[in-house]
């Protein structure tokens, strides 16, 4: 004889299979969730090792190294650190192709330099043009107009530009590993900050997007803004000077200006980096200071010590000596981009 689905006894009995069905259910899908969160696509190695076991310590209640959560604060540099910096920094990308698109409003710049060898493609006399060439050629296409418009301008290159090797969209070719990092970290309560070389509104444009880190927690080199009043309309304007290079030693300072707490958490990928590394590895208590070093010249590039852009030598070095976690890009991370190439 079956049960009837009518007796009040089944029925109760058949509500609690389900419940425990709806648990068991909820929690693979807690599993999976968790899983992406604790670094997916970072295969089983030191690295993520070391980083997993750094976030647990820190945020259990329990442990003598644990960190209130207004504490736990995280900084990254950009180029090289969340996305990629070859064949040079992106916002000099930019600015190559503004002088391309702004070229015919500036028609001196045909017979002028370092402007004519831009459009000339000549990237060798751009390269003998050195620092004060290539600052005249970011002043002249990023300064001069207001931080709406500027941001209107690096919004409308991200959709149109594309990277001469991968031809992938620039804000592509940002890391997922580094960016399921930060996923991981704000999920255990950290605050996640970017401190780079890279100007300010340059990066604010897309970060949020892209990294899930708004503008206020964007800390980077400052050109001069100005506040300016013209008949009832207020503008802040971008002005072609320098007010402070976020780099190498300037680092520290900055986080302290703009966040005023020493980190606990540090990643960057070059010698530019090494303060800001160092000046986190130094405060009390727990500390992680990590390198991204680019070893996959298949999927993205290899280099270190002999590269003009993100020069990791002295940084590598200290690493080495204090323990700091060095993250081998072609054996640690399973992906490089969301969007594979070519």
């Amino acid at each position: 004889m079956q049960p009837s689905i009518e007796n009040p006894a089944v029925r109760r009995w058949f509500a609690w299979v389900w419940l425990c069905v709806v648990f068991l259910l909820a929690g693979c899908a807690a599993s999976d969730h968790q899983k992406h969160l604790e670094l997916a696509t970072w295969a089983d190695g030191p690295s993520r090792t070391a980083i997993v076991a750094f976030v647990k310590t820190v945020t259990d209640p329990a442990s003598p190294d644990f960190v209130p959560a207004e504490d736990r604060i995280a900084v990254f540099d950009n180029d090289g650190t969340l996305w990629s910096e070859k064949p040079i920094y992106f916002q000099v990308m930019f600015s190559m192709d503004q002088v391309h698109a702004l070229a015919p409003s500036h028609p001196d710049w045909y017979a002028r330099q370092p402007f004519m060898a831009v459009l000339q493609g000549d990237t060798a006399a751009v390269a003998a043009s050195g620092e004060r060439g290539l600052m005249e050629i970011v002043f002249a296409t990023n300064t001069g107009m207001t931080v709406d418009q500027y941001t209107q301008r690096v919004d409308h290159w991200l959709e149109t530009a594309r990277h001469p090797r991968t031809k992938l969209p620039y804000n592509s070719m940002t890391y997922v590993p580094m960016r399921e990092l930060l996923d991981y970290l704000r999920a255990n309560g950290f605050r996640t900050y970017i401190v780079s070389g890279g100007e300010t509104e340059f990066m604010r444009a897309w970060t949020q997007k892209a990294y899930g880190i708004p503008p206020e927690q964007v800390i980077g080199t400052a050109f001069g803004t100005q506040f300016e009043a013209n008949g009832g309309t207020y503008q802040l304007m971008r002005l072609p000077k320098l007010d402070f290079n976020d780099d190498g030693p300037g680092k520290p300072v900055a986080i302290q200006r703009h966040i005023g707490k020493r980190p606990i958490m540090a990643f960057g990928n070059s010698d530019g980096d090494l303060q800001m590394l160092q000046w986190t590895a130094a405060g009390p208590g727990k500390r992680f200071s990590g390198i991204v070093h680019h070893t996959d010249a298949k999927r993205e590039w290899a280099y270190d010590r002999d590269s003009s852009v993100g020069r990791l030598d002295k940084a590598l070095d200290e690493a080495r000596a204090k323990g700091w976690t060095v993250v081998d890009m072609e054996k640690e991370w399973t992906r490089i981009y969301a969007q594979e190439w070519p």
